[in-house]
């Protein structure tokens, strides 16, 4: 079974992920639950890391994120590369996966493009190298490793999973926010593909859009 959820922001909305929101059936680590950015376990190396890492690492299923705008992209980086299901992740810990962006996964049959990151738009209340890394935003490299591994799939995909959206989505979210060089790399993606169904949080809304878009927050949905 493969899950998928919005934002945890660790620890403000884990309490998503008690066990009356999952959907009905026993788990174990061959099933996997997908975060779609704003992770943060991986922020500044303290107990408080430690604490959740291990939390995510006892339960019952295998936890997969792209990174998100709120996360320590430096330190993220800094885990172990390895090969997985046919892409690159982070190893966090045994059972939880930074899913790396434009890798392309290959999980019970289906493939799955992550697109991690975001800008922010509380850059001005947070402070470079503590609480906000330049690393937030999809880079020239990023995009150029998308589009080699897309090209290997004739750019299809069964599913894309992100933290933000491309910018012609923004009106239809009715976002306060406003379309970036972030989200404008990944409107030059969405211009280029082929995918069954698109994920993506960093909204903080739960919502079902047009072009087979979902965003979703506190929602727990099954992918099938």
């Amino acid at each position: 079974m493969i899950l998928i959820t919005g934002d945890v922001h660790c620890p403000h909305d884990i309490s998503k992920l008690k066990p009356d929101n999952f959907p009905d059936g026993h788990l174990t680590k061959n099933d996997y639950l997908i975060v779609c950015g704003d992770m943060g376990i991986v922020w500044d190396g303290s107990k408080h890391d430690e604490y959740w890492k291990e939390w995510f690492e006892q339960r019952n299923y295998t936890t997969l994120f792209v990174d998100g705008n709120h996360e320590n992209h430096p330190l993220l980086n800094e885990y172990p590369v390895v090969e997985w299901h046919g892409g690159k992740v982070h190893q966090i810990m045994p059972s939880v996966l930074h899913l790396m962006r434009g890798q392309i996964f290959d999980i019970e049959g289906s493939s799955f493009l992550a697109l991690g990151g975001a800008k922010s738009h509380d850059i001005e209340y947070r402070i470079e190298g503590l609480s906000w890394w330049r690393e937030e935003v999809f880079s020239q490299d990023d995009y150029i490793e998308a589009i080699r591994n897309l090209r290997k799939r004739d750019f299809l995909v069964d599913y894309v999973i992100s933290h933000d959206c491309p910018s012609h989505v923004l009106p239809a979210i009715g976002s306060y926010l406003e379309r970036n060089e972030h989200t404008d790399m990944l409107e030059k993606i969405y211009q280029q593909i082929g995918y069954t169904r698109w994920y993506f949080g960093h909204h903080h809304v739960n919502m079902t859009l047009p072009e087979n878009m979902r965003c979703l927050y506190e929602d727990i949905i099954e992918v099938k």
